[in-house]
């Protein structure tokens, strides 16, 4: 029998499915607020610092609901937890639709409810998760994880939706495939019978407790947080610095995002094969290089574009890499790992588009924010270049593992 049939044959495909279908349609409005913002912002004459506060605010919402979402699956189940966000998202689309949400405190509630979207991380990866045995996990979660190119789909279409029937008419299309996400997610998806306990607040300080998580932490803020930042600031940065349409910059940006979401399981087999210490040594310095030439405010569109292709494929791959490393490190704790470094990659993206919306709005140029970024992309290189030596000869060494570190 091959690995692919014993695979299909080891869990439960129909939730597999789901697991995937509800991660990818949740992080598709997630996202949603980025590529309308140009046009959102135009038509209420908001500053380039609200206009980002209004897009990093479904980003700190989703960080903080990932707990959220975390503890009630694990004290009710996957599957409830997941039925239980949807609605509360739907509810949130069909009252910004039908009400016609037509101002800057509006979007900002609407984003924080959309947080609950984002926040289908800590339930899609343990629902798909449970079904699996050990040799199959790798599969599974990247399969469940390749939702996040649900953002491709919210680039592509909502700048060009909002021109034909309005931009508050788009959070009413979008029920339609969440609507039909729930219907399919209700009857397919099941929680497996044989489950982890649920986890306690003691199981995250004591997580908290070792240096590693703090590492891990900070490293998925910025390959994480800076795919999810860059991808919802990218449409306003293409239009404030060329002066692209939302139609045109939703594009440019789908490039860019599509990029970063299908090198993340690549970036995962890539640290299988190298090993993820120096897979991230690569992918922070390629993404540090290019995010800082394009700080030099490029005269053509199609080079920063170019360059942020190749930061977000990078930062794609280093997401990827980061959780090759993680269940090494905390196999016994991965659940709790899990919430605790999706948080902070979630963080990470909120800081950075508020951070950039903030220096464009004081200094009328995104250059400095993209050299600050760059430099949190060497800091990190620095770090996992520190703690390198201290992993491969505790937790990582051969006699401990056969995994490569």
């Amino acid at each position: 029998m091959s690995n692919s049939t014993s695979f299909w044959k080891a869990g439960h495909s129909p939730t597999l499915f789901s697991a995937f279908l509800y991660f990818d349609m949740s992080f598709m409005v997630w996202y949603l607020l980025g590529p309308l913002q140009v046009v959102i912002a135009g038509d209420l004459g908001l500053s380039t610092e609200q206009r980002s506060l209004m897009v990093a605010t479904p980003l700190l919402a989703g960080a903080l609901f990932r707990l959220v979402l975390g503890w009630l699956a694990d004290r009710t189940s996957p599957k409830m937890a997941g039925i239980t966000g949807q609605l509360l998202v739907i509810a949130a689309l069909a009252a910004a639709w039908y009400f016609q949400v037509h101002s800057y405190e509006g979007l900002l509630l609407l984003g924080v409810f959309l947080g609950f979207a984002g926040a289908s991380f800590a339930v899609a990866l343990p629902l798909a998760s449970h079904w699996y045995s050990a040799e199959h996990q790798g599969k599974a979660m990247g399969i469940a994880g390749a939702g996040n190119s649900g953002t491709v789909f919210a680039a592509l279409f909502a700048p060009t939706l909002a021109g034909l029937y309005g931009w508050t008419n788009v959070f009413g299309l979008a029920l339609i495939p969440m609507v039909l996400t729930l219907v399919v997610f209700s009857l397919c998806a099941r929680s497996a019978p044989q489950r982890p306990a649920p986890k306690t607040l003691a199981d995250y300080l004591g997580a908290l407790g070792d240096r590693d998580s703090w590492w891990f932490m900070f490293f998925y803020s910025v390959t994480f947080g800076g795919f999810l930042g860059l991808a919802n600031m990218l449409p306003g940065y293409f239009h404030d610095q060329y002066g692209l349409d939302p139609k045109t910059a939703g594009f440019y940006t789908a490039a860019c995002v599509f990029g970063g979401s299908m090198m993340r399981p690549l970036g995962g087999a890539l640290a299988d094969r190298i090993g993820g210490v120096k897979s991230l040594l690569c992918m922070y310095m390629v993404a540090a290089f290019c995010v800082a030439i394009v700080g030099f405010n490029l005269g053509s569109p199609q080079a920063a574009l170019a360059l942020f292709v190749l930061a977000m494929l990078s930062l794609g791959a280093g997401n990827g890499s980061v959780f090759q490393l993680v269940p090494l490190r905390f196999h016994r704790e991965i659940g709790v790992m899990t919430g605790l470094v999706g948080m902070a990659g979630g963080v990470g993206g909120f800081a950075l588009v508020a951070g950039l919306g903030s220096i464009k709005q004081l200094t009328g140029s995104y250059q400095m924010g993209m050299w600050l970024f760059a430099g949190m992309c060497v800091l990190a290189w620095f770090g996992i270049a520190g703690v390198k030596r201290r992993w491969r000869t505790t937790w990582g060494c051969s006699s401990i593992t056969r995994a490569r570190v």
